[in-house]
């Protein structure tokens, strides 16, 4: 068993048990960040943000989120956001085009894409990708693709530190249904 298990409901945190019955308590990724009880709390405002009110708009958003954990080699985050985006309604070509080169995804995901990827191999976005993405999403969207970058970076960090596995309902779907 490592370190970094996913915490139990007998083990829950005290401080945080308003947080149990809400998200925290539904992931294992965020079972796994109750280890740190004053991090989860102050994460729960960020991802609020990053999760639910991005500017990006949810399709936008999974484009980002399936690229950052493929790029981190992240199988929990890829896994659970192809689930998420199955639940969006995005076809299987586009989501598994998502794992390939930027030429084979339609131009408004490539330029998603194109980003996630400057930002983990360079951590900057050049100025052609900068009026790119101002021009697809705002430029409260381009920093809300940074934020998100950021945020599944950590969380990809967490989940692959920790050797985390899926989720039993999102490995059930998946067996049933693989991943592209």
């Amino acid at each position: 068993m490592t370190a970094l298990a996913p915490l139990t409901d007998a083990d829950w945190p005290g401080g945080i048990a308003d947080m149990l019955p809400g998200f925290a308590g539904k992931l294992d990724i965020y079972r796994v960040m109750a280890h740190h009880p004053r991090l989860l709390r102050a994460w729960s405002d960020l991802r609020q943000h990053v999760v639910v009110d991005t500017t990006l708009g949810l399709e936008r958003s999974e484009v980002v989120i399936l690229r950052t954990g493929l790029r981190h080699g992240s199988d929990y985050e890829w896994g659970h956001h192809v689930s998420r985006a199955r639940k969006l309604g995005m076809e299987e070509a586009r989501i598994a085009s998502i794992r390939g080169p930027l030429e084979a995804m339609t131009p408004e995901d490539a330029t998603l894409a194109g980003a996630v990827d400057a930002l983990l191999e360079t951590s900057r976005l050049s100025l052609a990708q900068q009026a790119g993405l101002e021009a697809l999403v705002g430029r409260e969207g381009m920093f809300d693709l940074m934020a998100t970058v950021g945020f599944y970076t950590v969380l990809a960090f967490i989940a692959n530190s920790a050797e985390l596995a899926l989720d039993a309902n999102i490995r059930a779907e998946l067996e049933k249904t693989p991943a592209p």
